[in-house]
């Protein structure tokens, strides 16, 4: 018998009040995406660490590849101060999750500096795919 396809998807498009502004905002088109299947919420930010609510972030100088690499940062809007340590950590422990599972594919934000799977790509995204990981963006 077939195993059931496994997604991993960001918590915040299923409603999960995670965002960085503390709101709840699901995704309509990914929840029909996942209607009838098997899906694990994750949120890198908190999982790197970061509070709920927190101050809104970018990227700097370049995208997620550039952040890992050490080349971009990952700043707070508000008062400029470097957040990439914690982006870093959550991507690791999402690509921890990732592993432990038989993924199918990843559902991610769009225009997070997480998540966006789209220029620029986010922390997570881009080690995500970077280890060959399916990504789809909602």
């Amino acid at each position: 018998m077939q195993q059931p396809s496994l997604y991993l998807v960001s918590a915040c498009l299923v409603g999960l009040s995670c965002r960085y502004d503390g709101q709840s905002k699901p995704n309509l088109a990914c929840l029909q995406a996942l209607e009838n299947s098997c899906w694990i919420p994750f949120c890198p930010e908190q999982l790197g660490g970061l509070p709920t609510p927190r101050p809104a972030a970018e990227l700097t100088g370049g995208d997620g590849h550039g952040v890992l690499q050490g080349q971009a940062q990952v700043l707070c809007r508000n008062n400029q101060k470097d957040i990439s340590q914690a982006f870093i950590r959550g991507a690791r422990e999402t690509l921890l999750l990732a592993g432990s599972q038989p993924i199918t594919a990843v559902f991610l934000k769009s225009r997070s500096p997480s998540c966006g799977v789209s220029s620029p790509r986010g922390v997570t995204a881009a080690l995500l795919a970077e280890h060959g990981f399916s990504l789809r963006e909602f």
